[in-house]
């Protein structure tokens, strides 16, 4: 079934979760100026952290297009996690990403965890608070993308036979 998606678990509530994450995500992107948001600071890195001047520069000239590509990644996600138009079917119990969408799907949810990282005060240390509910997002983001990882792994195989 070549071309047909991958096919993730996902209940109903979960996705409906990852859309509200996806839309906060989506406000972070449209009403944050970098140099404002550590988190969205962090969706932007410096390039050249030994000359700041030249990191500036570089920022300068792809922050906006970089910061464009997350969002319009992010509508992908949010796209793909629509409830179905008709009320009275029963939500799936999986999510089917279309082949062309993964790529999408994994930048955004790496994103994500970026930002709630950088919320968290996560660098390359835990957390500094294990009571933190939102630790819980973080790790709960962390499964979802090793699952769709390990589905896009079995279609490049699946396509490689």
């Amino acid at each position: 079934m070549a071309g047909s998606g991958i096919r993730v678990p996902m209940q109903a509530i979960e996705a409906q979760q990852l859309a509200e994450l996806v839309d906060q995500f989506l406000e972070l992107l449209r009403d944050t100026e970098i140099g404002q948001d550590a988190a969205l600071d962090r969706l932007t890195p410096s390039v050249y952290p030994q000359d700041p001047e030249a990191s500036a520069e570089f920022a300068e000239a792809t922050s906006a297009d970089l910061l464009d590509r997350r969002a319009a990644d992010a509508r992908v996600v949010r796209d793909g996690l629509q409830a179905p138009a008709d009320d009275d079917a029963p939500m799936p119990e999986e999510l089917v990403i279309r082949d062309a969408d993964v790529d999408a799907w994994l930048r955004t949810l790496a994103a994500l965890r970026l930002v709630i990282a950088s919320r968290l005060g996560i660098e390359n240390q835990p957390a500094p608070d294990p009571e933190d509910p939102r630790l819980g997002v973080y790790e709960w983001l962390g499964y979802r993308l090793d699952l769709l990882v390990e589905a896009a792994d079995a279609l490049d195989d699946a396509s490689d036979d």
